[in-house]
C-alpha cells in the first residue's frame, strides 16, 4: 500500500485535487467557506462549512461529475504570492482564510493560487493545469470539528484520493473493497468476537470467541517472556494524584486521565502502567547483579479520547497494554535493546507481520529531563538498532515526554502499515522516583529503564489480527479449530462424540454441527465462520477409524486416520503454523 504524504508526486497530485473538490462544491454550493484541505497518508480531504447544506454520500456522484467538467476545461493553477494586507484584504469576506492569515508568523511567504473562477490560499505546490487531475475518486464524508476542538463549529469534511493512471486508482480501489471485507468491527460482529455498547462508547465487550483469542495471545506473550527471564506484576488500576504528579504525567496527561475522590483524596484511574512499575521497583533493594531486571504487566489502562475518534478496537478508552519496565545499568543498554529488538522479531514472525523501525527524537514541548540525557538515550538507541542489523528512519519531535522511543510499524497481509512495537528508553523517570541500585564499590547508583510493549494493546492487535487474517486465523488462534459434521445423526453421530472427545482431550477446541439441516448448509456455514478444519464423517470414516477433512477456502477433501488426524493438529497448534 503507497504513503500519498510520502511519494513527492502523488503529494502534490493530491493536494491540486483536493482544489479541485473545493471548486467544484464552491460550483455546486456557492456559499461554501474552506478550512483546510491537505494531503494525509492515504491521499486528500477538505474541511468545508456548507452553513444550512448538508453533503451525504450520494452526493458524492455529483461533485465528482462536476469536478470532471472542470478538469476536462484545462486551466491552468497559477500561483500568486501576497502580502499580509494584500491577502487580508483578498479573503476578507471568509473567516476561515483570515484565521489562517492571522496565525501565520510574520516571516511567512503568503501565496495563493487560481484556477479559472477559484482562488484558495495555499503553500502549494500544486500541478500545471487541471487537465492533469484526471483519475481520482471521493471516498466518504463525515464531520469534522474547525481546529479538531470539540468546542468549535462541526464542519463537514470530504475524503478523495487522486493517482496518475486509471490502473493506478483502480487497484487502489479494489484494496479499499477488500479492506472493507476485512473491516474488523464487520467481522468482530459476524464472528461473535466482541460488541460495542451506547452504555460504553469506548469500552468494548469481548465475547466468548473473543476471549479465546486473546486468552491465546496472553498465553503466548507469558510462554515468550518466561523463556526471555521477565518476572511478572500487577499493579492498581486506580492510584493517587500525588503518583500521578511524582511521575509528570498530571501535567502532561492531564487531560486525557478520568479521576476520582477517595477519602476525600484525588485518585487517577492510571492512563499508563510507568509509575505503579517505579514502586514496585522501590520495594525492595537491588544490586548490580540483579540487572538487567525485567518485569511484565499485562495492565488494563484508561485514556479519555474524543468520541469522534473512537473506532472499533483501533481506537478505544481503555485497552491493555503488554508492559514491561526493564531496569539496568547504563553499559546494558545497548546489548538489553539488541535483544529486544531481536524477540520482537520472533514474536511478529509468528503472525507473519514484517515491520520497519522509526527513531523518534525529543518533543519541542513538553518533555522532561535535561537535553543531555536526552541526546545521550537518542544515540544508545540509534546505534543498538543498527548493530541488531536494522535501520531505522529519524521521527524528530515525536518522542514521548519522559524519553526517545523506537516504534515498531508493522505491515498487514494488505501491506497496510501500523504503529504496534515500542521501546523507550527512559533516563529520567529512575532520577523523578530516586530508583537506584547498589554498584559493585558499594555505591549507589542510577538505574536506565526501558519502557516497551510488542502488542502494543491487546485490543488493537486484536483487530489488526481480524484484518489481516480476514477473520480466517491461524490454527492455533481459531476460537473453533475444528468442526464435526455427522452425514446421519442416527448412524455417525456416536462415531462424531466419540472422536470429540479424543480432540477435546487433545487440548482442540472442537464443536459438532449435528442440527437437522442439509450438509450443503453446514458446509457452507462453516465456511462462513471461517472454521479451519471441517470434518465429515460417513460410513467409511465409522468403518475405517478416519476423517475426512477439508480446510478452511479450499474445496478439496482430504481422508486419513483419526489419530494421524489428531497428531497433525496438535503439531500445528504446537508450532504455531497457520494450517496443517
Amino acid at each position: 500500500m503507497i504513503n500519498i504524504k510520502e511519494d513527492k508526486k502523488l503529494s502534490v497530485l493530491n493536494h491540486s485535487c483536493a482544489h479541485l473538490l473545493a471548486q467544484a462544491v464552491k460550483h455546486l454550493y456557492p456559499d461554501a467557506k474552506f478550512w483546510v484541505g491537505p494531503v494525509i497518508d492515504d491521499g486528500f480531504y477538505y474541511d468545508i462549512d456548507l452553513g444550512d447544506d448538508v453533503i451525504k454520500e450520494e452526493d458524492l456522484p455529483k461533485i465528482e461529475r462536476e469536478m470532471k467538467k472542470i478538469a476536462k476545461d484545462g486551466k491552468r493553477i497559477v500561483r500568486h504570492e501576497l502580502t499580509r494586507e494584500e491577502a487580508l484584504d483578498k479573503f476578507k469576506d471568509d473567516p476561515y482564510k483570515i484565521d489562517l492569515i492571522n496565525n501565520m508568523a510574520d516571516d511567512t511567504v503568503i501565496s495563493c493560487y487560481t484556477q479559472g473562477d477559484f482562488t484558495d490560499l495555499c503553500r502549494g505546490p500544486h500541478v500545471d493545469t487541471v487537465k492533469e487531475l484526471k483519475y481520482f475518486k471521493l471516498l466518504k464524508v463525515s464531520g469534522a470539528y474547525w481546529k479538531g476542538d470539540a468546542n468549535n463549529k462541526m464542519l463537514q469534511r470530504i475524503y478523495g484520493i487522486c493517482f496518475e493512471s486509471e490502473s493506478d486508482l483502480n487497484e487502489h480501489l479494489n484494496f479499499l473493497e477488500e479492506a472493507k471485507k476485512r473491516d474488523h468491527k464487520k467481522l468482530g460482529k459476524e464472528l461473535d468476537l466482541f460488541m460495542l455498547s451506547e452504555y460504553g462508547p469506548g469500552f468494548p465487550f469481548f465475547l466468548h470467541n473473543g476471549m479465546i483469542i486473546r486468552n491465546e495471545l496472553e498465553n503466548f506473550w507469558y510462554k515468550e517472556h518466561t523463556k526471555e527471564g521477565y518476572e511478572f506484576i500487577k499493579t492498581p488500576i486506580m492510584l493517587n494524584k500525588d503518583l500521578w504528579e511524582l511521575s509528570g504525567h498530571w501535567y502532561n496527561y492531564r487531560e486525557n486521565m478520568y479521576t476520582s475522590e477517595i477519602d476525600d483524596k484525588v485518585f487517577a484511574i492510571k492512563p499508563m502502567n510507568c509509575p505503579g512499575g517505579m514502586l514496585v521497583y522501590k520495594n525492595s533493594l537491588h544490586s548490580y547483579k540483579d540487572l538487567p531486571l525485567r518485569i511484565g504487566e499485562l495492565g488494563q489502562v484508561h485514556r479519555h479520547e474524543a468520541s469522534g475518534a473512537l473506532n472499533g478496537l483501533f481506537r478505544v478508552r481503555t485497552f491493555t497494554q503488554d508492559d514491561a519496565h526493564i531496569f539496568m545499568r547504563e553499559d546494558q543498554i545497548e546489548e538489553e535493546v539488541i535483544r529486544l529488538i531481536n524477540f520482537i522479531d520472533r514474536i511478529y514472525s509468528v503472525f507473519g507481520l514484517t515491520y520497519s523501525i522509526e527513531l523518534s527524537t525529543r518533543p519541542e514541548e513538553k518533555y522532561i529531563g535535561d537535553i543531555a540525557i536526552w541526546d545521550r538515550s537518542e544515540k544508545a538507541l540509534q546505534e543498538a538498532c543498527e548493530k541488531s542489523g536494522h535501520s531505522c528512519k529519524i521521527n524528530p519531535g515525536d518522542g514521548a515526554f519522559y524519553g526517545p522511543k523506537l516504534d515498531f510499524h508493522i505491515r498487514d497481509s494488505l501491506g497496510r502499515v501500523w504503529q504496534c512495537g515500542t521501546i523507550q528508553l527512559d533516563m529520567n523517570l529512575p532520577e523523578r522516583f530516586d530508583l537506584t541500585y547498589i554498584d559493585a564499590d558499594g555505591s549507589k547508583k542510577r538505574p536506565v529503564m526501558l519502557h516497551r510493549v510488542i502488542y502494543g494493546s491487546i485490543e488493537r492487535f486484536i483487530g489488526i489480527l481480524i484484518e489481516h487474517y480476514a477473520g480466517a486465523f491461524p490454527l492455533w488462534l481459531a476460537p473453533v479449530q475444528v468442526n464435526i459434521i455427522p452425514v446421519s445423526n442416527e448412524h455417525h453421530l456416536e462415531y462424531a462424540q466419540n472422536l470429540a472427545k479424543e480432540l477435546d482431550s487433545a487440548g482442540i477446541r472442537v464443536k459438532i454441527d449435528d442440527r437437522d439441516e442439509k450438509m450443503g448448509y453446514k458446509m457452507r456455514e462453516s465456511q462462513t465462520k471461517k472454521i479451519p478444519l471441517t470434518l465429515v464423517l460417513g460410513d467409511k470414516e465409522v468403518e475405517d477409524n478416519s476423517v475426512s477433512y477439508r480446510e478452511f477456502g479450499k474445496t478439496d477433501t482430504t481422508t486419513i486416520p483419526s489419530d494421524e488426524f489428531i497428531n497433525l493438529v496438535t503439531k500445528c497448534i504446537e508450532d504455531k503454523e497457520y494450517n496443517i
